[in-house]
């Protein structure tokens, strides 16, 4: 009861003290892209923590982030012997939950190139990719082969990227509090660039001769009465 009581007062503490939450969609070719990682052995219990950020961008090398449609968040079940086992048990959760949502995507009239997933670790990319043959364990087996079989189908391509540039990352560490307010920007967007875009908006809509009610342009009509 004392540890839910602490736990209520931290999320409040939070609610209060943070700007409303705001998340912003830019239009796109709806192509899905992913960043992937893993924390290696920061949770209790030997355990490690996969991140993933999934947003709708276009069909480049580098996609362009944009808002968040999913985000991964969660604890490894079995044990990682190893930083690089953790990132396939990673990439393997994310990749397991793009399947379902390149098929609602394809359904929608959106077709799906091999859908990139981003990671900071060379080594993962490398066994993915076949450049690198690590000697496994019975638990990396099954990750291992399912991905490399969804690579080898066209149905992902996982690259590489420096770490400072995975936005996963920020759900797989603990962070200070200086972080969290420094990152919150690539997710949420600010209230003040929030105002910013609803100004631009409402001055285009001006111009154009649309009315605008919260941010929301419609055509500017008169009634006569005869």
């Amino acid at each position: 009861m004392q540890k839910t009581l602490e736990r209520v007062k931290q999320l409040l503490d939070y609610c209060a003290s943070q700007e409303e939450a705001v998340i912003t969609y830019h239009a796109s070719d709806m192509i899905l892209a992913i960043h992937s990682d893993a924390g290696y052995l920061n949770e209790s219990k030997a355990r490690s923590r996969a991140g993933g950020h999934f947003f709708l961008s276009s069909d480049v090398q580098n996609p362009p982030n944009n808002g968040a449609i999913l985000t991964i968040a969660q604890i490894i079940d079995a044990v990682m012997s190893s930083a690089v086992e953790a990132e396939l048990g990673a990439l393997f959760i994310n990749a397991k939950e793009a399947v379902h949502m390149r098929r609602i995507l394809q359904e929608m009239g959106h077709p799906q190139p091999r859908t990139p997933i981003q990671t900071n670790n060379s080594t993962a990319k490398g066994v993915i990719n076949l450049r690198v043959r690590p000697k496994r364990t019975k638990a990396m087996d099954m990750r291992f082969e399912w991905l490399l079989d969804g690579a080898q189908q066209g149905q992902f391509k996982i690259y590489w990227r420096p770490g400072k540039t995975n936005l996963a990352d920020y759900f797989t560490k603990h962070h200070s509090p200086a972080h969290h307010r420094n990152v919150r920007g690539e997710f949420l967007t600010r209230i003040a660039e929030l105002q910013r875009l609803r100004q631009e908006q409402a001055k285009a809509g001006r111009e154009a001769g649309l009315a605008t009610t919260d941010g929301i342009m419609f055509p500017k009509c008169s009634a006569r009465v005869y």
